[in-house]
């Protein structure tokens, strides 16, 4: 069982690309092998092998503190041994939630051995060509999440350049919906990749015309490019007079704006005002 629906943001805390298992190629076999529940803090232990043994405290503060408002958003993976739950992946949520103060976490429970097949399971869909670039991209995601792999590991094990498995997970950051038209469409990862990066109103303002007139990847790159030109153009018009602006301000003890061919004062008080006028007659 996956847990779905868990959310998202929190970049730098709790990764955006969480399994979903409507994209997930091996969803169904992970049902059958895996049990998904809330675990005593106490009953849960690292893996003493794992190599991993230094975690920023900082890190992990903030996070606590995120789990603390939001609760934890992403199940630890675990297997049982000796009447205790081994950590599997997740440790670092695990720290976090003990530090925040939770009594117990959610935990995707697996045998070693229905661990060991499922993470081959995931590596064989990943190497099907069949699979469209979402399905392909949870699968990445599900090996860095739930097996604890790296981007370095998972490009070894599929044969795939670590660019372009990074390439491929980038697409999970696209609104969900977005994320079924693109499967529903056949769109490709070279068409919406350009797109992650563009705010959600552009994206669905560009969308139907990437659908109705087959943009190419080139062409969706142009359109974003010259979106961030325009963006870009406007914020330096915005802010060429800025050092204007602070002079006149300060000289008259107001708030001074130049936009275009106008300039305006703005005060706090009628004496303020008052006192301006005086200054500019």
């Amino acid at each position: 069982m996956i847990m779905k629906g868990l959310g998202r943001g929190f970049d730098s805390l709790i990764p955006t690309d969480l399994v979903d298992e409507e994209f997930d190629p091996t969803a169904t076999e992970d049902k059958d092998t895996s049990i998904l529940k809330e675990l005593a803090i106490e009953d849960v232990v690292r893996d003493e092998d794992q190599p991993r043994r230094e975690f920023d405290q900082e890190a992990i503060n903030a996070l606590a503190a995120s789990i603390k408002e939001h609760g934890v958003l992403q199940p630890i993976v675990v297997t049982k041994e000796d009447g205790k739950y081994k950590i599997v992946a997740g440790e670092r949520r695990w720290r976090a939630s003990k530090l925040a103060g939770l009594k117990k976490i959610p935990a995707i429970i697996r045998t070693v051995d229905s661990q060991n097949r499922l993470e081959l399971s995931v590596i064989e869909n990943a190497q099907r060509e069949d699979l469209n670039a979402i399905e392909l991209a949870t699968a990445y995601a599900k090996l860095k999440n739930q097996f604890n792999l790296s981007i370095e590991d998972i490009a070894a094990k599929i044969g795939k350049s670590e660019t372009s498995v990074q390439g491929t997970m980038r697409l999970l950051n696209l609104p969900d919906d977005v994320k079924k038209i693109m499967v529903k469409e056949k769109l490709t990862e070279g068409v919406m990749r350009p797109l992650v990066s563009v705010d959600e109103k552009t994206i669905k303002k560009v969308l139907p015309k990437i659908i109705s007139e087959g943009w190419t990847a080139r062409k969706v790159e142009r359109y974003v490019s010259s979106k961030k030109d325009k963006s870009s153009t406007a914020l330096v018009k915005a802010h060429q007079h800025r050092k204007e602006e602070d002079a006149l301000g300060e000289k008259y003890n107001v708030t001074a704006k130049i936009t275009g061919r106008s300039l305006t004062f703005k005060c706090k008080n009628d004496n303020e005002l008052k006192e301006l006028i005086k200054s500019l007659l």
